[in-house]
């Protein structure tokens, strides 16, 4: 009797909730709310439930629903809503059915942040500092593992979750200020529920959540408030491409072209090429760009509308939500063309000020310059990307290799000068992103066996050269990595980031000596940096390497730095009448490394394997 009257009573709590809220009849809502105000008015949104398609959908308000999409799955309605003039506050939606069963479901519109159309984002002013999170620091051991989600806590294999989170940055953010990092690009931290190497968390399953073994949306915001308090911007990891094969709707696809399919699944050929190849097959180009990345990431489809405004609302949604400061992309040059570019158009719209660096794995340099915004190469093609900023992966390929070669027409920092002869290429050569490695490249220090000289060279190159220099975690102590040993070698965990580990590179009286060599290094040239506007903004003027030495100037106003490289394994000396016409009548300067005055007059020596970066008075 007892069990009858608590079937009784739970019935009529669910007809409750059914008849006044409507919440059992929807499962999810997205974006899960909106902004008044935005420059984008007219807001998609995703109703998902079972059969919700069998509903009308109404406002209680007066205002225009503009369109009402149902597709063939009966689980999603997309209803058009037009906010301009619409003050913050809760819109009403009302569901019906024809036999007469409805429910009301409520939907904010929240205020504008007062920072969201003014706000800048990372430039050549900053150093970007990189790290994966799962990899970086444990600050909260609790959400380690967590239930419903596949991967667990496996610190001993190298390519499972390791427990690195959110609250593992927010503890070391005093360092990384420290340290001169202006900028943090944080590897995605959405929702990845891939049941194994999730740590990457470039499968996503769910773009409106923080994966909770990083934390929550909060925690992100949170993140993103500290970092501002100390003059940090955040940068996103966004992944436009693909999504993981456990993404909910994935699993329960809108429209059978939600992503590519041919049917079903293949791979693509990778061949970038293929975008603006004129003599290109069709077969190839549509291998490029509708195969999916791998067999766990389906490739979506930006020609479809409604997916591409998907993408567009979600990104939008977490640059307000989250005031970040910029997006990183993944696969950039991957996407359907032109709807990466209308993507990529419409943020930069909503947010002027912004800005967005594209990963274009290229090794030309006019093929890379054709995805920038206003090339001149793409517009032989009538195309125009709108991506504000390309990653200098020739100057990588370049780095990877010089420093261990002695001169030669086309060899050691010959290779350097050559990449930056190419730059009439770009249209704006002060946002390109110049690294010496990342999270899917050998580590530097790998390559060169932790030679602090070639790193010293390495680093002074990318941190006083044209544009955004990036940073590596790790490589301010020296991390090695093999990428023949597999992702997880290059993305080895931070030293001190987890309780127990025997050494505590967070910490100066732990590093050993060779971490603090590096460290020390790192530390000078970052924050030196950190006001030389005649790096950010000045002119480069190079002059052709003779000898495997390097020299460069940077120039605004009446201020001017040298920069010197000497790239061998000898001292050298340098006859100072070659550079007169930028050193002109300057006799002196101060070396910032060394922190001692240059004598102008003559000629300059340089020791072996040694940068020199000179203030001219």
């Amino acid at each position: 009797m007892k069990q009858n009257i608590r079937n009784i009573l739970f019935s009529v709590l669910i007809s409750s909730i059914f008849s006044i809220g409507g919440y059992a009849q929807i499962e999810r809502v997205e974006p899960p709310f909106w902004w008044a105000g935005m420059n984008k008015s007219e807001i998609q949104v995703l109703f998902y439930g079972k059969n919700i398609a069998d509903y009308q959908v109404s406002l209680q308000e007066e205002i225009p629903v503009t369109g009402i999409i149902k597709t063939e799955n009966p689980n999603y309605l997309f209803v058009s809503v037009e906010t301009e003039g619409v003050a913050p506050g809760m819109l009403h939606f009302d569901f019906q059915q024809k036999n007469g069963k409805k429910f009301t479901r409520e939907y904010q519109l929240k205020s504008r942040r007062e920072n969201s159309t003014t706000r800048e984002g990372f430039n050549s002013s900053d150093v970007i500092y990189l790290l994966m999170p799962d990899r970086f620091a444990n600050g909260n051991p609790d959400n380690d593992s967590v239930e419903g989600l596949a991967d667990k806590l496996n610190r001993e294999e190298k390519g499972g979750r390791h427990g690195g989170d959110i609250q593992g940055i927010i503890n070391h953010l005093d360092y990384l200020e420290d340290l001169g990092v202006t900028a943090i690009w944080s590897t995605p931290l959405l929702e990845d529920n891939d049941p194994r190497y999730s740590y990457h968390t470039y499968a996503q399953s769910d773009v409106y959540k923080i994966d909770p073994r990083f934390g929550s949306n909060e925690d992100y915001k949170e993140l993103s408030s500290e970092l501002h308090k100390r003059d940090i911007k955040l940068v996103m990891d966004y992944v436009t491409n693909h999504w993981g094969t456990e993404h909910w709707m994935i699993k329960d696809l809108p429209t059978y072209d939600w992503v590519n399919q041919f049917p079903g699944y293949a791979q693509s050929n990778y061949r970038m090429e293929t975008q603006f190849d004129p003599h290109r097959s069709p077969r190839d180009h549509k291998y490029c760009v509708e195969g999916w990345f791998v067999r766990t990431m389906p490739d979506l489809n930006q020609e479809n509308p409604l997916v591409l405004n998907y993408l567009i609302q979600n990104a939008i949604w977490w640059i307000e939500n989250a005031n970040l400061d910029g997006f990183r992309v993944d696969t950039y040059s991957y996407n359907d063309k032109e709807g990466i570019a209308e993507w990529t158009k419409t943020i930069m719209e909503e947010y002027p000020n912004f800005n967005i660096v594209g990963e274009v794995w290229l090794h030309d340099q006019a093929q890379i310059a054709y995805w920038q915004k206003d090339s001149k190469i793409g517009a032989i093609q009538n195309y125009n990307t709108n991506l504000p900023s390309v990653m200098d992966f020739t100057l990588h390929n370049a780095v990877e290799e010089m420093f261990a070669e002695g001169g030669g027409w086309q060899r050691g920092v010959m290779k350097a000068y050559d990449n930056f002869v190419n730059d009439f290429l770009y249209p704006d050569i002060n946002n390109l992103l110049v690294f010496l490695e990342n999270h899917d490249t050998n580590r530097f220090n790998e390559i060169y066996d932790q030679n602090f000289k070639n790193y010293r060279l390495g680093l002074t190159l990318i941190a006083t050269t044209r544009g955004i220099p990036q940073l590596y975690y790790g490589s301010e102590i020296g991390m090695r990595g093999n990428k023949e040993e597999g992702d997880g070698d290059i993305r080895r965990d931070f030293p001190g980031g987890w309780a127990g580990d025997k050494v505590n590179a967070f910490n100066p009286s732990e590093r050993t000596k060779q971490q603090q060599e590096f460290h020390n290094f790192t530390k000078k040239i970052l924050n030196w940096r950190k006001s030389a506007e005649v790096i950010h903004k000045g002119k480069l003027t190079q002059y052709i390497p003779e000898n495997n030495v390097y020299v460069y100037f940077r120039t605004l106003g009446d201020k001017k730095v040298m920069v010197v490289l000497n790239n061998n394994e000898d001292e050298q000396v340098l006859d100072l009448k070659r550079f007169a016409e930028d050193l002109q009548q300057n006799t002196s300067g101060k070396e910032i490394l060394s922190e001692k005055p240059i004598n102008l007059n003559g000629e300059l020596q340089i020791d072996a394997k040694t940068p020199m970066i000179i203030e001219l008075n």
